[in-house]
């Protein structure tokens, strides 16, 4: 298969609805990460985003709309809090679960009752959506369990020949994926952190994390929400977080004999090291860009110097505990 890429613009989300419209896939871009986009309510269309990533079917999907009326038929009901989070967050990167219609696939949300539902606010993943008239199930557009896409490049180097065209939106503004969250009662579970952050929501209800964003989850236990397996996000390299800042991680790289490494830190250390960043939100616009670059520079070690977990920086922790297999090294 031929896989173009074109820059967004109205020819080109009528074409990507077109193929949408007739069972296909293509990628497009949110403010998180590209998604692989099809029609969240066709069943063979949303197994040819199974097929095109690799990704188990066990893991459910978010299914993506352009207004809160597409969400009505998707849901048996709308609590109250997701009304009032929806009025201060959507669009936005904030997916909320709901238990769902017989209107959604059981392919769709992984076999599960339940179905997670965002509004993004991308200009060019909201127009595809209307054009389409129909919301779009749009998981990452990598191949699983690789870094997430933040341009259309990466979409390319992973789907190149899988899909018939990549909407080219430039980067991504969050770098990472969407919040997710259940409810419990009347609190605020939060399955997956995101640029929608646990300060942010506390302002709602009361919030509770799930043990998984920070832990290697039950292998046992069936996952709500995207993002919660064991490895995810992961390079070639290999990957550690270590657990030191500063003036330590400096000692640390100087303490350390790898030949091929990369030291990724929060800050310009100079020379030896690669600024990841210095604020949680810059850190989420490199991270997987960074992960990437370094398989193209054949690089077979990262060390990442442990981000502040408050804020948008317990998503960027999330992302690369993942990405790392939970391997840290304390210093």
């Amino acid at each position: 298969m031929l896989t173009k890429i074109e820059p967004f613009c109205g020819e080109s989300a009528e074409k990507a609805a077109e193929i949408l419209k007739n069972g296909g896939i293509v990628a497009i871009p949110t403010e998180t990460v590209y998604g692989l986009a099809a029609n969240a309510l066709d069943e063979n269309a949303v197994r040819s985003i199974f097929a095109a990533k690799g990704r188990p079917q066990d893991n459910p999907l978010i299914v993506h709309i352009s207004s809160f009326e597409m969400i009505k038929p998707l849901v048996a009901e709308i609590p109250e809090l997701a009304k009032r989070l929806s009025e201060r967050f959507w669009a936005g990167p904030l997916t909320m679960i709901f238990n769902k219609t017989s209107v959604v696939p059981d392919v769709t949300s992984g076999g599960l009752g339940t179905v997670a539902v965002r509004m993004p606010a991308n200009e060019a993943a909201r127009a595809v959506i209307e054009k389409c008239g129909f919301p779009l199930a749009a998981p990452s557009a990598n191949i699983s369990g690789k870094p997430s896409p933040t341009s259309a490049k990466h979409v390319f180097e992973d789907m190149n020949g899988k899909i018939p065209l990549i909407i080219d939106g430039g980067e991504c503004d969050v770098g990472v994926e969407s919040t997710v969250i259940s409810f419990n009662e009347n609190k605020i579970h939060i399955l997956r952190p995101g640029g929608i952050t646990a300060e942010m929501l506390s302002e709602f209800a009361d919030v509770e994390i799930d043990k998984a964003v920070e832990a290697a989850p039950d292998p046992n236990e069936r996952v709500i929400s995207p993002g919660m397996k064991y490895s995810h996000y992961s390079p070639r390299a290999n990957v550690f977080v270590v657990n030191t800042n500063g003036e330590a991680f400096i000692k640390f790289r100087e303490s350390r004999k790898d030949e091929n490494a990369w030291f990724l830190s929060r800050g310009d250390y100079g020379s030896g090291f690669v600024n990841f960043g210095e604020t949680a939100e810059i850190q989420a616009q490199r991270l997987f860009k960074l992960l990437r670059e370094a398989d193209e520079n054949s690089v077979e070690t990262v060390y990442v110097e442990t981000p502040d977990k408050s804020g948008v920086g317990l998503a960027v922790y999330n992302r690369l505990i993942r990405a790392a297999g939970f391997k840290v090294v304390d210093e």
